[in-house]
């Protein structure tokens, strides 16, 4: 390690990105998902895109007025409305989103999700401290 990177304050870029991008195409992934014959008992489907470690990245797609009911994550969920607009329930607030907005839900908080239309949204999940 040369003086310069002995002075950094995070690993070089080399090291820190050194796997593999991961691309994912999320209109096609919706698609996908939607061109499944039989949607789920509440009317959403869901695929794992990215699973590493703690993380997991989700995308969900819903049909208008299903709902995925209240729950508890043992990390840090975020929930970016990709299509369509959604009321999420986090503790005892419910949050109207429509794309391009998200909600940060801290660990341990009951949430749950309602389409009010068609909707696609992608969840991110960090388990642990």
């Amino acid at each position: 390690m040369t003086t310069a990177d002995n002075q950094r304050l995070r690993p070089h870029p080399d090291n820190r990105f050194s796997n593999p991008p991961a691309i994912v195409d999320l209109h096609g992934a919706a698609a996908a998902l939607r061109a499944e014959p039989n949607a789920g008992e509440r009317g959403h489907r869901q695929e794992t895109l990215f699973k590493h470690g703690n993380l997991t990245v989700a995308l969900f797609v819903f049909d208008r007025f299903s709902h995925l009911p209240e729950h508890v994550a043992q990390g840090v969920v975020i929930m970016h409305v990709l299509k369509g607009w959604m009321k999420i329930s986090a503790g005892d607030v419910e949050h109207e989103l429509k794309a391009g907005q998200l909600l940060v839900v801290q660990a341990g908080v009951r949430h749950g999700l309602k389409a009010e239309e068609e909707s696609e949204v992608l969840v991110s999940v960090h388990l642990g401290s």
